[in-house]
C-alpha cells in the first residue's frame, strides 16, 4: 500500500493544478492591468479570478466524475465548496473593506501623532464575479482534463 498512488490521484492532482492555473492567470492578468510583473500574485489571495473557488469547484467536479454526482461524497464537497465561495465573497470581503477604513484611520493617525502602524493588507476576499470566474474556471479545468 503505502503513498505510491497519491500521484495517481486525478481527484487530488487536477483541483490542486486548477488553483495553481488560477493563480497563473491573476498574475498575467494583473501583469497586463499594471504594466509590470508582481510575482506576489503567485501566492496572493483576492482578485480575478478567485482561486479557492477554482480549486474547490474542480475538487467537487472531480468527486462527481469519480463517484458519481449522485454520491453523497459529491454531495459533502459540494456543499463545502459553497461554504468556501460564500466565505470569499462574504467574510474576507467584508475583512477587506474594514482594512480599508482602518487604514485610512492609520493614515490619519500618523500625519497627526505620528504613530508607527502597519497597514493591514486590503485584498483579502472576492467580488460575486470573481467567485463565479474562479467557479467557472475549475469545473471547465476538470472536465477538460480530469476524465
Amino acid at each position: 500500500m503505502g503513498f505510491s498512488g497519491i500521484f495517481d490521484n486525478r481527484v487530488l492532482w487536477v483541483p490542486a493544478l486548477t488553483g495553481m492555473l488560477a493563480q497563473l492567470f491573476k498574475f498575467f492578468l494583473y501583469y497586463l492591468r499594471d504594466g509590470r510583473p508582481d510575482v506576489r500574485w503567485f501566492i496572493r489571495t483576492g482578485g480575478m479570478p478567485s482561486s479557492h473557488s477554482a480549486t474547490v469547484m474542480a475538487l467537487s467536479t472531480m468527486v462527481g466524475l469519480k463517484e458519481g454526482f449522485n454520491s453523497a461524497l459529491f454531495g459533502v464537497t459540494l456543499i463545502i465548496s459553497f461554504i468556501i465561495m460564500y466565505d470569499a465573497a462574504g467574510v474576507r470581503r467584508a475583512a477587506g473593506k474594514q482594512a480599508e477604513v482602518i487604514n485610512r484611520m492609520i493614515d490619519e493617525l500618523q500625519i497627526e501623532h505620528r504613530i508607527r502602524e502597519e497597514r493591514l493588507r486590503e485584498l483579502l476576499g472576492h467580488t460575486p464575479l470573481e467567485v463565479f470566474v474562479g467557479a467557472f474556471m475549475g469545473v471547465a479545468i476538470a472536465l477538460l482534463i480530469g476524465v
